[in-house]
């Protein structure tokens, strides 16, 4: 299991965080204990165990198909809007630049930097006061720029994005900027989400 996460230290570990972010922050939809573990990058098993505890909680629910359990966010109960509030705020920020970041044109990688991705690599400090992301490819910057909005209103704080060719992220470069980003924790995201 994933140690204790200094993003929101409530919780018992990054993977609830990242699976609470998954579901909470897409009540319309239902994922399989297969998805979520795919998306957390843990077992199957440990996914069910942090389910259990959660549909048990009454912050999720689920349901059987066949062989498969089915799970998504209970929307119809006090706690959902001010939980997901908070999962938006700290574990938010991979699964919402993910999704919007996914449907954008030019795109070839993207990631998190910066204080956001120190304390979501486990490093100690004050929480971020906004979220830092790269992108590499050549992705329209209007599209760009409109996308953060988007995000930052959702997440309830700035998003800030800086673009870079995939041929200077991918040299040996002595920019001073690329070489901070790459000194310091990055956290990738996934931009082959299903939606």
């Amino acid at each position: 299991m994933k140690a204790s996460p200094s993003l929101l230290p409530l919780l018992r570990s990054r993977t609830q965080g990242e699976l609470l972010a998954l579901v909470l922050l897409h009540p319309e939809r239902e994922f399989s204990i297969t998805e979520l573990a795919e998306a957390c990058g843990v077992t199957p098993t440990a996914v069910l165990r942090e389910v259990e505890r959660l549909v048990g909680g009454g912050i999720l629910a689920d349901r059987r198909v066949g062989r498969s359990r089915l799970v998504k966010a209970r929307t119809d109960t006090p706690l959902y809007r001010p939980l997901s509030d908070v999962i938006a705020v700290t574990f938010g920020p991979m699964s919402l630049l993910a999704e919007a970041l996914s449907g954008l044109a030019g795109i070839t990688e993207a990631y998190i930097y910066g204080s956001w991705a120190a304390r979501y690599s486990g490093e100690p400090g004050p929480p971020p006061g906004d979220v830092d992301v790269l992108v590499v490819g050549a992705p329209d910057p209007d599209e760009l720029f409109d996308l953060a909005e988007s995000v930052s209103r959702r997440l309830g704080r700035e998003v800030n994005v800086h673009r870079v060719s995939p041929e200077s992220w991918a040299a040996d470069t002595a920019d001073p900027f690329l070489t901070s980003v790459r000194e310091r924790p990055l956290a990738r995201l996934n931009l082959d989400q299903e939606s």
